[in-house]
Order: C-alpha cells, then sequence, then structure tokens
C-alpha cells in the first residue's frame, strides 16, 4: 500500500527531502503560488502551522506555475516572496507541476487517493490543498476556495 511516506521532493533550497522523515504527523499538502488572487491563503496556512506544529501538524507548500503563470518566479524568489510578504515558516517546495505528463508522482497519487469534485482529479487551480493523516493516507480534498481556517475541525480530527 502506498502512502505519503514513500515519496521524496526537492525541497526550496534544492536538498532532496523523503516525506518519510514527516512519518506520524499530519500533513497539509497545498500547491502554491505568488501571484494568485489566492496568494493570501499563506498567512491562514502559516496560522495552521502556527497553532498545530506542536501536535504534529506540517504544512508543505508545493509552488507551481501551471494555473495562469501566477509562480513565475525562481525558487529563490519564490522562498524571498514567502518570508519577507508572509513570513512563511513552513517547509517549502522546489517548483512542481502538479496535472500532466510531468505532475510530480507525489501530486499524481494525491489526486489518484481523492478525486475532486464530480470525479475530476485533476488540480483546478493554485492552493488546491490535501490533508493527510498520521498513517500517510489522504483524509481528505479541499477546493482552492477553501480557506485554511475553515479546515481548523478536520485537522483537529486527524491530530487525534
Amino acid at each position: 500500500m502506498t502512502t505519503a511516506y514513500d515519496f521524496t521532493a526537492t525541497d526550496i533550497d534544492g536538498s532532496e527531502v523523503a516525506l518519510d522523515s514527516y512519518r506520524g504527523k499530519v500533513l497539509l499538502v497545498v500547491n502554491v503560488a505568488s501571484k494568485c488572487g489566492f496568494t493570501p491563503q499563506y498567512t491562514g496556512l502559516e496560522q495552521l502551522w502556527h497553532d498545530y506544529r506542536d501536535r504534529g501538524l506540517v504544512v508543505l507548500g508545493f509552488p507551481c506555475d501551471q494555473f495562469g503563470h501566477q509562480e513565475p518566479g525562481s525558487e529563490a524568489e519564490i522562498k524571498d516572496f514567502c518570508s519577507l510578504t508572509y513570513d512563511v515558516s513552513f517547509p517549502m517546495f522546489a517548483k512542481i507541476n502538479v496535472n500532466g505528463d510531468a505532475a510530480h508522482p507525489l501530486w499524481k497519487w494525491l489526486k489518484d487517493e481523492k478525486g475532486g469534485f464530480l470525479g475530476i482529479d485533476a488540480i483546478k487551480w493554485n492552493f488546491s490543498k490535501f490533508l493527510v493523516g498520521r498513517d500517510g493516507r489522504v483524509v481528505k480534498r479541499y477546493a482552492p476556495t477553501d480557506k485554511p481556517d475553515s479546515l481548523a475541525a478536520d485537522i483537529e480530527a486527524a491530530l487525534g
């Protein structure tokens, strides 16, 4: 059985990260962008990270430029933007694709585990979110319009 812990990803600084390093944690996996109407959700994501990290939540941000060219910058530019504009301190990763043949394997798996609205697997826009339980399995998928603070009850339940 495949779980989130079976994947690796390159972090925003270029290092390979085995998601197994988050084993036993609750993960909130989000595709992010710096120039999107939903970009202010960084504030809420950072708040969730601060509120729940001591209980085992890890927010993972994956920049993606597949929607309206809203993440055009380099990893260094993205990192600077996130830290200077939104004081982001949760783990950020290198820019990836979430849809298509070149989609990152983690995102292919996430979409297979929890299809979207009307059974359409494709990620529709920036700030789509997946909640992964402590067992590494997908608990729930959220739309870009779902604000981070609306996820608190589900996060609480996943944290136990």
